[in-house]
């Protein structure tokens, strides 16, 4: 892709997500979410981004495999499209929460969309490493749960059969396709760093340690959330009927 194409792509995708939100906004909203009603819009539009990242990232590989063989070179326009999508949309997010978040409460996703746009700028910009940005997209599987966990709970339907089958999915996706994906690129990392300019291999490097955290940080509080709170719950009305 040229870069009139790729800017093309981007501000279309920023665009896209705008009118997603609009769209949201004329949707009926669950009464318990109408408390905050910029944050039901916020995670609806992630959700939809998520889906549809979600499909396109795997579709790469199922339709150029080649490009898993070599990440650095190897790609479609198909994945090179993918990548200036999501960088719209993670344009969109930051400026959507910098005018409706207050800093205190969003500055780790802010941190997160700074890297992941700078990393896939220098991707698409340079035409290289394309193929490991579709890998990082494929933790996007795990978030259209993450995020429907958030809708279930502004919802008003934290508890019940659909929370819970959501949260199971939840959780195995989380190991599988972000914390076993991202352990996957740092090792890749390591393994072709005399193949990576010392720029970009530092770059990569922090970018990895950063989201690592975060996501062993963000497990952590899903895991007490959905699931040991329900168990000490249950351990606490034993003890009672007792």
């Amino acid at each position: 892709m040229e870069l009139s194409s790729v800017i093309l792509t981007t501000g279309g995708s920023v665009g896209f997500f705008r009118l997603v939100n609009d769209g949201v906004r004329k949707l009926p909203m669950p009464e318990s979410a109408c408390r905050n009603a910029w944050k039901w819009r916020n995670i609806s539009t992630s959700f939809v981004h998520s889906c549809i990242t979600a499909v396109w990232a795997v579709l790469c590989f199922f339709l150029h495999p080649q490009m898993a063989e070599d990440l650095i070179e190897t790609h479609s326009v198909f994945s090179h499209a993918l990548v200036s999508f999501s960088i719209g949309y993670f344009i969109y997010d930051f400026f959507d929460m910098v005018v409706n978040q207050k800093l205190s409460q969003s500055w780790e996703l802010l941190f997160h969309h700074l890297v992941v746009i700078t990393c896939f700028g220098l991707s698409v910009l340079s035409c290289r490493y394309v193929g490991f940005s579709v890998v990082a997209l494929l933790v996007e599987i795990n978030s259209v749960f993450l995020h429907l966990r958030v809708i279930l709970r502004m919802a008003n339907i934290a508890k019940g059969t659909l929370y819970r089958v959501n949260s199971i999915i939840n959780l195995g996706t989380y190991v599988v396709f972000r914390i076993n994906t991202l352990a996957w690129m740092t090792r890749w990392l390591v393994l072709n760093r005399d193949k990576v300019p010392l720029v970009a291999y530092t770059l990569g490097s922090v970018g990895m340690a950063i989201m690592t955290v975060m996501n062993i940080v963000l497990f952590y509080r899903l895991l007490r959330s959905d699931f040991l709170k329900t168990s000490i719950t249950k351990e606490t009305k034993k003890e009672k009927e007792m």
